[in-house]
Parts: C-alpha cells; structure tokens; sequence
C-alpha cells in the first residue's frame, strides 16, 4: 500500500468512525470528531505528537474566527427575541414582501448580504429573524434559515470580492467585473432550486422556534400556517418596540462591515479614515456595537440585572456549539497538515473527463477534504490555472467551475454545518445531512449542467 492511499484510506475510516459513534452510539458529537480527526492522522501515518499538535491548532484557528461572532451574536439575538423586536422585524418583514414568500425574500437577503459579509456571521446576525418569523407565520425555521443560508452560499462562493472566486480571479486572469458577472448569473438558478428545496425540507422538518430559545418539533399540517388576517390580530394586539429600535441593532453591523469590505476594494492604505473604518468593520467590533446598541435601545426600559440575565440565559447553549465547531475545524485541520487535500487534488488531473469538471472536482474533494470553500476553490484555481492554455476552455468558466466544485459536500469539519445546526435545533444527524450537506449537493449539481451546457455551446 502505498502512502498516498494510505492518507486517503485514513480520512475513510475516520469519517465512518464518526458516522458510526454518532448514529449509533452515545457519543457525543464532539468526542466523535476528535476520535475522526485522531484517527485520519495516525492511519495516515502522522506522528502522535503531529496529530494532536494539528488537531488544538484547528481547532483555535476557527474559533478564533467564530467564538466571539457566536457569543455576541446570541447575546444580541436573545434580547431581540425577548424585548419582540425579532417579531416587530418578522411583521415588517412579511408585510413587505407578502405573505408566502418569506424563504425568497430571506435567499435574497442572504445573496445580498453574502458580498460583503462573511456567511457564518450572517447566519449569527439573522437567526433572530428566522426564529421570529418561525413563531409568527407558523412555517418550519428549518425551511426558513436554510433559504437565507443558501442565498448567502451562492455569494459566498461564487461572486467577488468574497475572498474565493476573488483569489480564483486572481490566478487564472480572470478580470474581477466578468467574474462578478458570470457569477451572478450562474447562480440564479442554483439559488431557485436551493429555495425549493428549502420550502420542502421546511415541511419534512417541521420546527417551530420559541421564544425561550428550544423548538416545538412535530408533523407539519397546513392549518399550522397562519392567515394574513391572524398575523394582523395577533401583532394589533402586541406591544412592540419601534422598527428603527428594531432594526439597527442588525443593520449598523452589516454596515460597518460593507464599509470595511468597500474599502479593501479601493486604493487607500493608510490614514485615520482607513484605520477607524478597518476597527469598527471587523466583525467582533461590528457585532459588538449592534449589541451595545441592543441593550441600550431595546433594553431602555428594563433593569440592569434583567438585560444581563437575558444575555446570560442566551450563551448558555452556546458553548456546545462552539466545541463542535472547533471540533470540525480540527478534522480540517488534520487533513490539511497531513497533505491528504494535495493528493485529492492532484489525483483528479489525470482522470478521463470533460475539462471543465476537472476544477468542479478538485474543488469538491477538497471541500469534502477541508470543509473550507474559500480553500477548496483557492486549491482548485491553482492547480487548474497552468492547464488553461492546454484545455482550451475560457478562464471565467474554469474559474466558476472551481467555485461551484466548493458549493458541494457541507458536512461534519464545516464550521457552517454546525454553526447553522446549533442555531436552528438540529440535533439529528440524519436531519443534518438533509439540510445543509443535502441542499449544498443539489446546488453543486445544479451548477455542474450549468457548466455542462455552457461547455457544449460556448
């Protein structure tokens, strides 16, 4: 056996060691991935020292990224929920877009959002929305926060200047506008279906959200969804904060953030305008100003010892989310240090295949690999970059196609896997892989015809 299928062997058996124990054992999910991610390493002849060294590296790396956006995030979301603030934003919300079409409107928003904005921070930022909205309208929070996270999956991977398809510009000499656009467009119907499927998973998943932070499973049926009228007659009857009270503690944030995002883009380096909007741009300091904001809006007319215990009570469940994210990122970890995700990639140049695939796949083995797109696509741009004179393809779609090779496989070592589970209730691993692993094969799928016909035609 050589070393190479060794390394590969390794990832096998510990990831079906981690399905195992969590299916059918009772280990908890955090103990399994570290026995995955120890396992993977010593098959795959690291030494004891190596793995464990890569494996509390990983798993600071990231949640150095996401503790303190987790942690702010659920305090703000907890006085948003018990002030009715997330409810005044689900009504306003409604009434704009029109009842029935809340997963579009969210997919939207996170299309949007996503540009600017990293997409587990946002997940953070409107899980109040999607909760709320769960209690008002009566749909699933399953169905909704899936839309919002597809939405901000399609731009996070797809469309520049998110740090991916950016760097996948970047490489194969891509102009950053035609990327941008070719982005966009592609993933128009990638986002269509992704929506779908989350109006349907929201009926097989059927989760209603409370506001004391668990969620009343049981069977949809379709007297459960509330009528416009009764929307009307329960918020008539509330007493609610004011939409401005509402809605900064959200917004304020994902300005700050476009700000810094906008001025990455421009030719300023340096000075006090570039240092201040660089501070209060990052993500930590963003979120922690919407919640500052939170406590001394919403909770204007409520006692210290209340909005404290609010937030308190809020965090509480945070601390198992965060040990399964950082749990992921040591499985991500392991992978990286122990050279399996370059033996992946470097494997599938020499397969039989169309050309345009070749990125699609690297990228996706890569995903399934690191559990980063931003990873997989860079990974994937760089081995493909020096085979475009040879393929004879054009660099935007070989660019995309690494892109959209990343979209698939969102499972167990992607901190947005368990990022999104924790804070939307899914415990189950089955009801996991239906949502975000299933949803993100659709989307990949969908995107690979998408190349297909392009690359018949083009």
């Amino acid at each position: 056996m050589t070393h190479e299928i060794q390394m590969l062997l390794g990832l096998f058996i510990g990831i079906a060691v981690m399905i195992i124990l969590v299916m059918k054992t009772k280990t908890h999910t955090f103990i399994a991935l570290l026995l995955a991610a120890l396992i993977t390493g010593m098959v795959g002849k690291m030494a004891p020292s190596e793995a464990i060294t890569a494996i509390q590296d990983g798993f600071g790396s990231t949640l150095k990224s996401t503790g303190i956006i987790i942690g702010l995030g659920v305090m703000m979301g907890g006085i948003l929920e018990k002030t009715g603030a997330a409810e005044r934003l689900a009504y306003t919300f409604i009434k704009l877009v029109g009842k029935s079409k809340e997963e579009w409107a969210l997919g939207i928003t996170g299309w949007i959002v996503s540009i600017p904005v990293f997409a587990d921070s946002a997940v953070v930022i409107f899980a109040p929305l999607c909760k709320a909205l769960s209690r008002v309208t009566g749909k699933s929070v399953i169905g909704l926060a899936l839309a919002l996270a597809c939405g901000l999956q399609c731009t996070h991977a797809m469309v520049p200047p998110t740090p991916g398809p950016l760097t996948a510009a970047g490489m194969m000499g891509v102009d950053v506008g035609q990327m941008i656009l070719a982005g966009a467009a592609l993933s128009i119907p990638i986002f269509i279906v992704s929506i779908i499927y989350s109006k349907w998973i929201g009926k097989k998943i059927y989760q209603i959200a409370r506001t004391d932070g668990t969620f009343d499973r049981k069977e949809f049926k379709k007297e459960y969804i509330k009528t416009m009228e009764e929307l009307d007659s329960i918020m008539d009857a509330k007493e609610l904060p004011s939409l401005w009270n509402s809605l900064s503690p959200i917004v304020v944030p994902l300005i700050l953030i476009f700000c810094k995002t906008a001025l990455s883009l421009t030719s300023i380096e340096s000075g006090i305008v570039y240092d201040l909007v660089n501070l209060l741009g990052a993500p930590i300091v963003a979120l922690a100003i919407g919640t500052t904001m939170a406590v001394y809006g919403l909770g204007a007319k409520m006692g210290q010892k209340e909005v404290i215990n609010i937030m308190n009570d809020s965090i509480k469940d945070t601390g198992i989310i965060m040990l399964i994210t950082g749990g992921g990122g040591s499985l991500g970890n392991i992978v990286k240090v122990s050279g399996i995700g370059d033996v992946l990639g470097s494997m599938v140049v020499g397969w039989p295949i169309p050309a345009i695939l070749i990125p699609v796949i690297i990228a996706a083995l890569m995903r399934i690999a690191l559990g980063s797109a931003t990873v997989a696509i860079t990974t994937a741009a760089s081995l493909t970059a020096p085979l475009i004179p040879a393929l004879g393809l054009s660099p935007v779609f070989l660019a995309q196609a690494s892109c959209i090779g990343a979209i698939a496989f969102g499972y167990f070592n992607d901190s947005g896997f368990w990022v999104f589970n924790g804070m939307f209730g899914l415990t189950d691993m089955k009801d996991q892989l239906k949502c975000k692993t299933a949803v993100s094969m659709i989307m990949a799928g969908v995107g690979v015809v998408e190349l297909l016909i392009l690359n018949a035609f083009l």
